[in-house]
């Protein structure tokens, strides 16, 4: 089931979907189901291993040896991953690739901006 978001006006949690918009029972307030998507996939924040803050195209460096399925080449401690790309909705993840292995997906708590 959805998570169904507090009214933005008075803040009460008694709230319904009705149709294509969020009803408030306490104070009558509408408004549409999908401005409430879409302000939560925007504040999806990806935050490295220090806390700072990855954007698409940024260069992150590995801090420990990984293990690469699928491969005999490990990430080795140091390694750049150059233009990573996040992943929708996801913050915890992120898309890349290193010198030696291509499409790479890593966990952003083993990464720190370079």
């Amino acid at each position: 089931m959805s998570q169904i978001p507090a009214c933005p006006l008075c803040a009460m949690e008694n709230v319904y979907p009705d149709g294509d918009n969020h009803v408030c029972a306490d104070c009558g307030h509408e408004w549409p189901i999908m401005a409430s998507a879409d302000a939560t996939d925007a504040s999806v924040v990806v935050r490295d291993v220090n806390g700072n803050v990855l954007n698409s195209g940024d260069t992150v460096t590995v801090i420990k040896d990984l293990k690469v399925k699928g491969s005999s080449i490990p990430l080795k401690q140091g390694g750049l991953i150059r233009n990573i790309r996040l992943v929708d909705g996801d913050n915890e993840h992120i898309e890349g690739n290193s010198d030696k292995i291509k499409g790479l997906v890593l966990k952003v708590c083993y990464l720190k901006k370079a």
